[in-house]
């Protein structure tokens, strides 16, 4: 079974739609929605879907909040309910439901497959050059500090083996945030997993506010600051390059 995770804060106007079209790419794939109390009412339409529909299923959480702790909590759901594939998602449409495809494909060949768009054929549209360059500039922070060869760090949208999964240990993830995408591939790389890369056109939010300032930046650019530091104190198992394909 393949499960789509979708964290989700005020996406109202976006879960609907990017639902039915997930639900309609294959039989096999399942949908967790993990919810953080959404003020407009996006976990009540999760809900009712999910009661017409055996392949949705709704987290809410109403005392908790982060888009890290989220993605522990989908995490832990995944292995629970037996999928041998998780694809991490933004629910916004800027990850377009029509690159699963090829992300599952890749993911025959590796264990963690990244929708990148910064190798050949991947891109962004309907964003400002700044955040364009923001993008840019992060990813090269990133790689240099954390000795990552994957071009696409930021991305948060992804395909995960079950095994990879499970050792990451969710439970033991520290990230509340964004920065949980950066901890993850940390991770990854320390257990020498193969990582692919496939190409994917972003496209800016369909409908809603995005929720990214540059306080969130700034955190996530001091937690690979951290990581830098787990990385020095890791055991010499840990280190050696990328397994990328």
């Amino acid at each position: 079974m393949i499960l789509a995770m979708l964290p989700t804060y005020n996406e109202a106007e976006n879960i609907k739609p990017l639902m039915e079209e997930i639900l309609a790419l294959r039989s096999d794939i399942e949908i967790v929605v993990i919810d953080d109390n959404s003020p407009d009412g996006t976990w009540r339409i999760v809900g009712e879907m999910a009661a017409q529909n055996p392949r949705i299923h709704l987290i809410h959480r109403k005392n908790e909040r982060g888009r890290g702790s989220a993605s522990v909590v989908g995490f832990a759901f995944a292995l629970k309910c037996g999928a041998d594939f998780v694809v991490e998602m933004d629910a916004d449409f800027s990850h377009q439901p029509r690159f699963i495809p090829a992300l599952l494909k890749a993911a025959e060949h590796a264990d963690l497959v990244i929708g990148s768009r910064l190798i050949a054929g991947g891109g962004e549209t309907g964003r400002s050059p700044i955040r364009t360059l923001i993008t840019h500039l992060a990813n090269l922070y990133i790689r240099l500090m954390l000795g990552i060869k994957t071009k696409d760090c930021t991305s948060g949208y992804r395909v995960f083996r079950r095994a990879v999964i499970e050792g990451l240990k969710p439970e033991t993830l520290n990230s509340k945030g964004p920065a949980i995408v950066q901890e993850t591939l940390w991770r990854c790389r320390q257990n020498r997993v193969r990582i692919a890369e496939v190409p994917i056109l972003f496209e800016e939010r369909r409908s809603g506010k995005s929720t990214f300032n540059s306080k969130i930046m700034l955190a996530g650019l001091w937690a690979v600051f951290k990581l830098r530091f787990q990385k020095q104190d890791a055991s010499s198992g840990a280190g050696g390059a990328d397994a990328v394909k």
